[in-house]
């Protein structure tokens, strides 16, 4: 007796027409998520992008103080009939940058060059043959079926595989901007952040640099080498019509991450 098929329930039907839409809410919601930014470029169109506000970074969403593994303060005391103290840093005032809201500046240095080639060649050819010439008398009933009992199984596999990569890299970075000192840490150290935006025409040129500073190594004129900052974070790029260019559509963007090919 061929079996009932029942229907399939609501529950069941609905599941899989919500599986089979999944590709299309991500897509509709990547394209909702792309398309958030369209007015403000739409309101700005033929006008030059705005500058940023300048703000306390502080209050900024998802500011974090720096905390690292820091010695024990070295108090400062004061001796009698004596100019000098103890754990001071110097006799007279510095000028350099050495308390909260301080500024110094930036010279940004940076120019890496890389140049990787790598290449890879694999081969592999197999040859392998199975027979049974005697087996209980069974190589007669196998002959009989016009097989050759000597040669029953022939097997041949050949594998090559070749890679080839190459990377070419040159970058160069030159410019100076000022920072202010965010936090002192326990040991004397400075935690900087700078941000310098320039506009030319329809274009805006952002400069980010922040981190970590002795200051013993701020210059005496109150100037320190980007290469002297700890935890250095440094970000260079723009905004305007001209980036905007040279960016992929919105919904290339959201097929390039949501199509597995």
């Amino acid at each position: 007796m061929p079996a009932i098929r029942r229907p399939a329930s609501g529950s069941a039907m609905f599941a899989r027409s919500q599986h089979s839409l999944r590709p299309l809410l991500l897509i509709a919601a990547g394209l909702s998520v792309a398309a958030c930014g369209a007015p403000d470029r739409l309101r700005n169109v033929g006008r030059a992008p705005q500058l940023s506000a300048v703000e306390n970074p502080q209050t900024q969403p998802g500011y974090r103080p720096v905390s690292m593994p820091m010695p024990e303060p070295q108090p400062v005391s004061h001796n009698p009939n004596s100019l000098w103290r103890n754990g001071s840093r110097a006799f007279f005032r510095d000028q350099r940058a050495q308390r909260v809201g301080d500024i110094l500046t930036v010279k940004v240095k940076f120019q890496d060059q890389a140049n990787v080639q790598n290449t890879t060649n694999q081969s592999r050819t197999g040859s392998q043959t199975m027979g049974t010439p005697s087996l209980f008398g069974a190589e007669r009933l196998i002959a009989r079926t016009g097989a050759d009992p000597a040669s029953l199984v022939s097997t041949t596999g050949t594998n090559s595989n070749e890679g080839k990569g190459t990377v070419t890299r040159s970058e160069t970075l030159t410019t100076n901007v000022a920072a202010v000192v965010m936090q002192v840490l326990p040991n004397g150290n400075l935690v900087l952040e700078g941000k310098q935006e320039v506009r030319v025409n329809f274009e805006v040129r952002e400069l980010i640099v922040a981190g970590v500073v002795r200051p013993e190594d701020i210059e005496s004129d109150n100037t320190i080498d980007s290469n002297k900052i700890a935890q250095a974070r440094i970000g260079y790029g723009g905004r305007g019509q001209i980036t905007d260019q040279q960016q992929p559509r919105y919904g290339q963007q959201v097929l390039d991450v949501l199509l597995p090919f």
